[in-house]
Order: C-alpha cells, then structure tokens, then sequence
C-alpha cells in the first residue's frame, strides 16, 4: 500500500540535493544489498530536528550500516555523543569505516549486541532517542526510552505506518507491535507526538 500518492513521493525525492559521496555511497550499497536504511528525505528529517532542539547527546537503537547515523551526527556537531547500536559486527564495522572517512567518529560510540540492553547500560538522559529496530520490540523500546528522553527532548520512531498495514485489522505480530507502540505514544502524558507520513511513517513526539 503506498502511504502517499507516488506521484508526489517521487516530487519529493526529485527535490533532494545531491548528497556528499559517503552518503551516496552508502545509499548505493544499501539499494545493492537490501539493506533497510531511512533514505534522504527522513535523514533530512532527522537531521533538521536535532539541529531545532541542539541535541548533543542521541541514542539509537537499530543502526544497521550507520546511515541514519551518520545524517544525526553531521546535525549534531563537534562535541556530541552519539550512540551507534547494531546487533551484526559486520554492519558495526562497515559503519565506523563511512564514520571516520566523514570524519564523524570521534563523536560517535559504535556499540554491537541487543539495542535495549545497551540502552539500559548507557548512563544519563538523552536529547534525542531515534528508534528503529526489529519492529516487534517497539512496545518495549517505549516504555525503556521514554524515561530515558530529557523534559524538552525528542523520541523519535521509523516505520510506524508499516506500509501502510497499521490500518488493518490483524493478528501479524510485528503489525500488531507497532498498532501497539503507536497507541501508546498518543495515549502517553508525556508525549505530544506527531504521525508523519513521510516514506514509511516517522512519529516524532517531543518529551514534555
């Protein structure tokens, strides 16, 4: 199911700037491997919202090769603190490689194994927590995360439209997952979160 009209998703796109060669790069090798990354308009996305909030220290749970990361630390800068999580050493590896030719490693903690566990070692409370891992675990990355977000800060989830399969009635478990997450972001008190339909679906919600 397309979220939008293809039509003005394909007008979105076309309106990007070139991005700089480590992202291309990057961007080519996912296309070329199937490997899930959030593509340019939502690293833009991702990369206007932490420069809006001068977030410094972000999490994010399920990193992959890092491309997601790589468009959150350019927008955080010198001096930020920002953890990588992946669960495969071969994407952790590739990562630091597309880091340090963009000269962004030295802000970057690049941590391997499960992104809840690592979450729950990381000390302190985050400016921006992104969320993207496997899709079954988000009811429980909202109720570890939350807390761990900064009155102020951002929590922010990829894939929260799943193709648009949210909106059926089902008994897929990922699906159900996600119905579940989304649910609990606008039930929250603490939460003012917003749906955005921009590729796969992105919630933003601002930590009250």
């Amino acid at each position: 199911m397309h979220i939008i009209n293809p039509a003005v998703e394909k007008y979105i796109y076309a309106q990007l700037p070139k991005r700089d060669a480590v992202l291309a790069e990057m961007e080519r090798y996912a296309a070329k491997h199937d490997v899930p990354i959030v593509g340019p308009a939502v690293g833009r996305l991702l990369f206007q919202l932490v420069q809006l909030i001068g977030a410094k220290r972000i999490f994010e749970l399920g990193s992959a090769i890092g491309y997601s990361t790589l468009w959150i630390a350019g927008a955080a800068g010198p001096g930020a603190e920002v953890y990588y999580t992946d669960g495969d050493p071969a994407n952790a590896k590739r990562a630091e490689e597309y880091f340090h030719r963009a000269k962004v490693a030295d802000r970057i903690h690049v941590q391997t194994g499960d992104a809840l566990d690592l979450l729950r070692r990381a000390p302190g409370k985050f400016d921006l927590i992104f969320n993207d891992v496997d899709k079954e675990q988000y009811p429980d990355v909202f109720h570890l995360a939350v807390p761990r977000v900064r009155s102020g800060g951002l929590f922010i989830t990829d894939n929260t439209l799943w193709s648009g399969r949210v909106v059926k009635k089902t008994a897929e478990a990922t699906t159900r997952a996600i119905q579940k997450f989304n649910k609990l972001a606008y039930a929250s008190d603490e939460l003012f979160p917003v749906l955005v339909p921009l590729r796969d679906g992105v919630l933003v919600c601002r930590k009250n």
